[in-house]
């Protein structure tokens, strides 16, 4: 099979699409440029199809590869035949390459191994006629010194008809059918851990049992988490007797001794060698596909979070709650970059709030300050209080913000590097109020897993999560666009053909020489080529550049069909910009060529309306209940503000205010039934909850949506 087959199977897209799609991959084209800036191409393929055709066109590639090594291993041992050559070069499914592979594997030594060894495939073979009347005495010929008993000959004889019976792929794919269809896992406590504390988050699962095929991805990779701890023990069962006689109604075909032998080796086939085999693989694909929702859920959540609304370029004071070790304050200019940093002790034990006061006061009237964002961490509620009960000289927003992963940031190299000489309570606090101000720019420079919005993140495949949100934030980089003369190196790296050696080669270059005046003076920094110029020019944007158009999303190569519409409309393309009325009677049939069409006429005619406008929406103030501080403050009926902080494929989790979040059950989101949270609520949004339960000894807090 071709990969145009394959993928076009796998994913029904235009062939066209798909061909075009994997040249523009094959000459190092990133997703986010064929979306954007080849539609033509790809017969307008959006970031997702482009994804899905990368993710088989990677699946057909690895099925090549062992399919080169197999036809290699096969060919060693003298054994490929043309029929089975053609049965491998035709198959589409790596379990069913193996399957073929099985019978020709090298094998470690097995019983089977050792009873051909000595001399007992014939009789093997005799028995599996199912012809021979006097089964003892031709048994009795196969006697010698490694087999001194009738027994052992039949047993070594069955270990061989057991191992055939295990190479079957009819049977195999017989028992792979049961298991997906009836198979159940269960569990059971392991009595020594029962009264273990670190056990209790899991005494759900002390004794479950529940159909593999539906169980959600959530308590899938719980339940495994707990096995992997220690706590319970894990078993996936199907019904044996059913399986065995279906087994045995394909093979047996007679009913004298032989048929008595391999009834035995069949059962010794599926006990030993197949059911644990092929059990371990249907929880295997069961996991893989509990990772894949949970990437999924943790993928959509990182965009969201990502994508969230940012203050923009505001002087910011940004506090890092305490108590004991009190609150670290600093002050952030328009542009993110640190003024000034202090201590203050509002709460107990110093309890110096007047004179926490006074300084924050000076410093909002010092720094100019527009905005003040404090972490929701420890004592984040009293610190929220303690400012929202002052009065400034002029109009300064409060806002709580997301600490997650801050301590990451603030430990990490990228921190250490910007900030050499502060230490790391300093660099967190430094982390909040930037978050708040862009928190794409910000966030970028946290592993994605360390920022909190999905669950079982150390429990899923590693290199599938890092590839997944990697492309997440990719995708968020390049669809907002990156100031190349203000982004980071993290920032940077994340735009579409540039990479981590690239991005600091910008920066060193925009430190030595000053800020870039246009596009086209990127060409000049080392190592920068054309192909990554043409990759991730279109991102970057150049502020106050001569050329408008290097402050947008068109992409350079555009610029001369720009500058004939404007010519055209007898007008500078300065005058083009934001001008509707000219630009929604331009006929755009007129300036297609052979790469460009009307798909990407449409964008450049969009992006005209509105240059380089954000798609994020804006910042907005919320307050929580301040009359709710810990979880004994609540009790059920009470309606509170929250903010959505983490979802998942059974809930949404509802920050309130208190260090506990609480779960709206995807029960109670809506009176209807509900197949996708995310269509209900999205992450960070500023919603009003209805408590509905509140359990104050383990800690959890049953909520429903009201609005």
């Amino acid at each position: 099979m071709q990969i145009l087959n394959f993928i076009q199977s796998k994913t029904n897209l235009p062939v066209k699409g798909i061909e075009n799609t994997i040249q523009l991959l094959n000459e190092d084209c990133t997703i986010p440029f064929i979306a954007r800036y080849r539609k033509e191409l790809t017969g307008n393929l959006d970031e997702v199809e482009i994804g899905e055709i990368v993710k088989f066109k990677t699946q057909f590639e690895e099925l090549k590869k062992r399919k080169v090594a197999i036809l290699k291993a096969l060919e060693e041992q003298d054994v490929l035949t043309t029929e089975l050559k053609q049965k491998i070069e035709a198959t589409t499914s790596l379990t069913v390459l193996e399957d073929i592979y099985l019978p020709f594997k090298k094998k470690r030594k097995t019983k089977a191994e050792t009873a051909r060894k000595n001399g007992l495939e014939p009789l093997a073979k005799m028995i599996m006629s199912q012809r021979v009347n006097d089964l003892e005495y031709t048994a009795s010929k196969y006697i010698n010194n490694e087999v001194d008993t009738l027994e052992k000959a039949l047993e070594g004889a069955r270990f061989i008809i057991a191992e055939w019976i295990n190479e079957r792929t009819d049977i195999r794919n017989n028992i792979r059918y049961q298991l997906e269809r009836f198979a159940t896992i269960n569990t059971k406590v392991v009595k020594k851990e029962e009264g273990n504390e670190k056990a209790q988050k899991f005494r759900d699962y002390f004794d479950w049992s529940e159909s593999l095929n539906r169980i959600p991805s959530h308590r899938l990779l719980a339940i495994l988490r707990a096995e992997k701890e220690g706590f319970i023990r894990v078993k996936i069962e199907i019904d044996n007797e059913r399986t065995l006689a279906k087994m045995e109604d394909r093979i047996i075909r007679s009913n004298n001794e032989c048929s008595t032998q391999i009834s035995l080796a069949i059962a010794d086939s599926y006990k030993r060698l197949l059911f644990p085999s092929l059990a371990n693989e249907a929880l295997s694909i069961a996991k893989e596909k509990a990772d894949n929702n949970a990437i999924e859920v943790f993928a959509k959540n990182l965009k969201q979070l990502l994508l969230g609304a940012p203050l923009g370029e505001k002087t910011i004071l940004a506090i890092d709650p305490g108590f004991r070790t009190g609150c670290k304050v600093v002050c952030l200019n328009a542009q993110g970059g640190l003024e000034y940093n202090e201590t203050i002790y509002p709460h107990a034990p110093k309890n110096d709030t007047i004179g926490a006061m006074k300084k924050i006061n000076s410093l909002v009237d010092a720094y100019k300050i527009e905005a003040i964002a404090i972490g929701n961490g420890t004592a984040s509620r009293e610190t929220e209080h303690f400012i929202r009960k002052m009065r400034f000289n002029k109009d300064v927003e409060v806002y709580v913000v997301s600490e997650a992963g801050a301590s990451i940031y603030s430990a990490s190299k990228i921190a250490r590097d910007e900030f050499p000489n502060y230490d790391v309570t300093v660099r967190g606090s430094v982390s909040i109020g930037r978050r708040l101000a862009d928190p794409l720019a910000e966030l970028v420079k946290i592993d994605a897993k360390s920022i909190g919005v999905g669950q079982y993140q150390h429990d899923v495949d590693q290199t599938k999560l890092k590839t997944s949100l990697d492309t997440v934030v990719e995708s968020c980089v390049n669809s907002v666009g990156v100031n190349i003369n203000t982004a980071s190196v993290s920032l940077l790296s994340y735009v579409s053909g540039i990479g981590p050696k690239l991005a600091e080669n910008i920066v060193n270059y925009r430190d030595k020489n000053g800020a870039f005046t246009s596009r086209a003076a990127i060409k000049k920094v080392p190592r920068l080529g054309n192909k990554a110029f043409e990759q991730g020019a279109g991102f970057l944007r150049i502020k106050n550049a001569k050329n408008p158009l290097d402050d947008s999303a068109v992409h350079p190569e555009s610029y001369t069909i720009i500058t004939k519409m404007a010519k055209d409309a007898k007008c500078t393309v300065s005058d083009l910009i934001g001008n509707k009325a000219i630009l929604q009677k331009i006929d755009l049939e007129k300036y297609c060529t052979s790469t460009i069409g009307v798909p990407t006429l449409k964008d450049i005619i969009s992006e005209l309306e509105k240059p380089g406008l954000d798609p994020r929406s804006k910042a907005k103030i919320f307050t929580f209940n301040q009359n709710i501080r810990t979880i004994t403050d609540l009790h059920e009926g009470q309606l509170l503000p929250g903010i959505v902080n983490n979802i998942t494929n059974f809930g949404c989790f509802v920050d309130i205010g208190i260090k506990e979040s609480g779960l709206i059950h995807v029960s109670n989101l809506s009176d209807k039934f509900v197949s996708d949270v995310n269509a209900i609520v999205t992450l960070n949004q500023q919603i009003i909850v209805k408590v509905l339960e509140v359990d104050v000894a383990r800690k959890r807090i049953q909520l429903a949506l009201v609005k």
